[in-house]
């Protein structure tokens, strides 16, 4: 068989769409009517697709959610480096607190925070993962850093907290005041 009859296989095709109809379907239904509303029959009815499709890709519903929270929580960026360790918190916080505020990803993280039980969500491991790497950075510089455990603490935590359970609080300037007592934790301690 020569090259040329070689089927060539396609990128994409029915099943990607498909795939980008179901994820926008859970983010739009999350969005209107919050998570516990969301029901693999009504992402099927709202996606233009059989339900049997959804339950043959994802198995259930918190699996497809926490799926759809992981694509659109973690966006691909790449993390601030300043050159000093405080002014790459304070972008990363302002950046990562812009991101999750909007009203869309806010539900999927509350969507994402319910379904993780006891569990760590994915979002909050690559929140960790994403201050390791700033630590390592300015370890490396030979600057004093806050502990990983610290910025979870003192920044990431109260960021989730706030867009989580305290929607109607959200302020630009948040991002700043955490990093400012992150800053005195970490000379003081």
């Amino acid at each position: 068989m020569s090259s040329d009859s070689v089927p060539t296989r396609r990128t994409g095709g029915r099943s990607a769409l498909v795939i980008a109809a179901v994820r926008d379907a859970v983010e739009d239904l999350i969005a209107e009517s919050g998570a516990d509303k969301v029901t693999v029959p009504a992402v099927a009815a709202r996606a233009g697709v059989s339900p049997s499709s959804i339950y043959r890709r994802w198995g259930d519903v918190g699996s497809l959610v926490a799926e759809v929270a992981t694509l659109r929580l973690d966006p691909d960026r790449p993390l601030p480096d300043t050159g000093n360790i405080g002014d790459d918190l304070r972008a990363w916080a302002r950046e990562l607190y812009g991101h999750l505020a909007r009203p869309t990803k806010a539900s999927l993280l509350r969507a994402s925070a319910v379904l993780a039980d006891d569990g760590e969500t994915n979002c909050l491991a690559s929140r960790r993962d994403e201050a390791e790497r700033l630590v390592e950075r300015a370890d490396a510089r030979g600057q004093l850093t806050p502990s990983v455990r610290q910025i979870m603490d003192h920044l990431v935590a109260p960021i989730i907290y706030r867009i989580t359970f305290e929607p109607d609080t959200v302020d630009t300037g948040f991002p700043e005041t955490l990093v400012a007592e992150l800053d005195r934790i970490t000379e003081t301690g």
